[in-house]
């Protein structure tokens, strides 16, 4: 007898429970028998049981190579677009929901990206349909996949300041969160990065308490989220990070901290508070007091020419006379 590596139809429940074709009954496990009835069994019958359970068994190793998915999940437009992608897009919520139920725990069709790489969640997350992406997370998607942008759906929704969509994700994948939290899209952005720089106090908030690194620093340049705030001229972000033990020393890979980035920029509000926080050598930027030395020694230098010339101006004019 062929075993088949996915239950198409959902009837296995999370629980590991097998629910019967058209009854709404459940088939418990085997070891949650108590009264098996083996005591009444023949010998001959026992063993013919045996063999059959036998050959019921699926051995891990088979997975992928028993894996046989319906003709409907290998369709797909000119866009790498699924009938689960299209339901999506097009917000069809009944064939959404079916597709994903007669996928259940079919890793490979709930994950399938299209041709800019988005998963279904990332399409859920993005059309604001967040019932739908909690039914995608608890079928056995991975929200860890990058679309073309190397963004997860965590950053998606970070990036439009949807506090719904960051709480479902985070609410049904509780055991991909640290890694979702530390990922940097191509960009160099964290989903913190993202939230700060469009100045979603309320996800930024949720993220630290969630465990998000308020230091983290864009791989690209070194900016922590202190610093985008005095980029952004946010006030408000700048006080909530401080609230939240925000580095004001931390400096970027080309050592400006968030105070040195005040100078020249209008908001007095920040750089007269990051003045009052910062250590002092890094409350100014470095290249101040080195346009100062090269002034100076270029007025010694000038000096230095004047009094040559002067003096042989002076040789000149004693040897004529």
């Amino acid at each position: 007898m062929t075993t088949r590596y996915m239950d198409y139809s959902g009837n296995m429940m999370a629980d590991g429970d097998i629910r019967m074709p058209g009854k709404d009954k459940l088939l418990q496990a085997t070891e949650d028998r108590t009264d098996s009835g083996l005591d009444s069994l023949r010998e001959e019958d026992y063993n013919n049981m045996l063999r059959e359970t036998q050959n019921l068994s699926i051995h891990s190793e088979q997975n992928i190579q028993d894996y046989e998915p319906e003709p409907w999940k290998m369709q797909a437009n000119e866009d790498g677009d699924t009938l689960l992608h299209l339901a999506i897009i097009c917000e069809i919520n009944e064939v959404a929901v079916s597709a994903i139920k007669r996928s259940y725990r079919d890793t490979f069709y709930l994950n399938r990206q299209n041709n800019l790489l988005q998963t279904p969640l990332h399409l859920a997350i993005i059309t604001d349909q967040y019932e739908i992406a909690a039914n995608l997370l608890e079928a056995g998607c991975d929200p860890e996949v990058r679309d073309h942008n190397g963004n997860t759906a965590l950053h998606i929704a970070c990036e439009k300041g949807s506090l719904q969509g960051v709480g479902v994700i985070v609410q049904n994948c509780k055991s991909h969160l640290k890694p979702l939290l530390q990922y940097t899209n191509y960009n160099g952005q964290s989903c913190l990065h993202l939230a700060s720089i469009n100045g979603f106090l309320a996800i930024v908030e949720n993220l630290i308490m969630l465990g998000a690194d308020v230091n983290a620093q864009e791989p690209s340049n070194g900016r922590t989220a202190l610093h985008l705030a005095v980029d952004k001229q946010n006030p408000d972000l700048m006080f909530l990070l401080l609230k939240h033990d925000a580095d004001v020393n931390r400096v970027t890979y080309e050592g400006h901290s968030p105070c040195q980035l005040t100078w020249g920029r209008n908001n007095l509000q920040i750089q007269q508070h990051l003045l009052s926080v910062t250590e002092e050598n890094l409350q100014h930027l470095p290249h101040d007091d080195e346009e100062d030395d090269d002034s100076s020694e270029s007025e010694s230098e000038h000096s230095d020419d004047e009094c040559m010339y002067d003096d042989v101006c002076i040789s000149a004019c004693s040897g004529t006379l």
